[in-house]
């Protein structure tokens, strides 16, 4: 296979078109268009659906692109490597990471990681939903309790694990009473809690009063004495020290994992590893605590 037509093939994927690709690379458009035809006669595959406005992958085509785009990185990388006489973290970081970590934790890390490795360029996308990294360009995804994925590897930065917290004035009920309660989105809809208190289960029956779309603003209203809620306790672990929330009982369910994903690869980008290894650093035994002494 021609090393270099892949890499055009590649180049137009990944720009979605033949002029994105010539405008952002500097080459000729029909250079880049007989470049990737050679590749399909040479492969006897269609790869691109060309229209007269678009161009869309076939299913052949983005299964080649999946496969061989960190490939092609990798060789690009080693060679830099090779050129700079050295592996030093440089270039463009993409990172995905969830909406409570990043208001809590992120900041701080990517100031701190910038501040550590001023040749790295770190960009960072706050969202709950699972990105497609291959697709959507992100070097490292950090996730809550992900779905298992073949095609990723990753390690688990931290522990937590939830609890039900009110403010101090209000006290739990006892027996079959319904409780006020802030939960996180419409998605939410059990009415019943399962709760473990001084080892003994003690489901709680709850009336939705507040929706809300962040655990943040979920956690304010809770202090503000609305209702009860599940929290993570590295997110209400000052409050409960300080008496400004009281913890009627965990949680019973599996314990939340927070993980960092990457591309299963063996060759990992220095960047990448030099911010799992930051990562690991920060939080070095992986415990609520260690987050919550983290925030501010």
């Amino acid at each position: 296979m021609d090393l270099l037509a892949l890499a055009d093939f590649n180049l137009v994927a990944r720009h979605g078109g033949f002029g994105k690709a010539a405008r952002a690379s500097g080459r000729p458009k029909a250079t880049l268009s007989r470049r990737v035809s050679e590749l399909e006669s040479a492969l006897d595959l269609r790869l691109l659906e060309r229209g007269a406005r678009t161009l869309k992958l076939t299913e052949e085509g983005r299964a080649l692109y999946e496969r061989t785009g960190y490939l092609l990185a990798e060789i690009d990388e080693a060679a830099a490597k090779i050129a700079s006489g050295g592996d030093k973290p440089r270039g463009r970081l993409r990172i995905s990471a969830p909406l409570l970590f990043s208001q809590t934790a992120m900041g701080k890390l990517a100031a701190a990681f910038a501040l550590k490795f001023p040749e790295v360029r770190v960009e960072v996308t706050t969202e709950d939903r699972s990105v497609d990294m291959i697709e959507e360009g992100y070097d490292l995804v950090i996730r809550v309790n992900p779905d298992p994925d073949e095609t990723l590897v990753g390690r688990i930065l931290m522990r937590d694990r939830l609890v039900v917290v009110a403010g101090p004035a209000m006290r739990r009920p006892k027996g079959d009473v319904v409780v006020p309660t802030v939960v996180r989105g419409a998605s939410d809809l059990s009415l019943e809690w399962d709760v473990t208190s001084r080892g003994r289960n003690s489901p709680i029956k709850t009336d939705p009063v507040l929706r809300l779309s962040s655990l943040i603003m979920v956690r304010d209203a809770v202090r503000a004495g609305v209702g009860a809620a599940r929290l993570p306790v590295s997110l209400v672990s000052r409050d409960l020290a300080a008496g400004n929330l009281v913890r009627w009982g965990d949680v019973d369910g599996p314990q939340i994992a927070l993980w960092a994903l990457y591309p299963s690869r063996r060759l990992l980008s220095a960047r990448v590893s030099a911010f799992l290894d930051f990562l690991k650093e920060a939080f070095p035994s992986g415990t609520p605590e260690e987050l919550a002494a983290f925030m501010d």
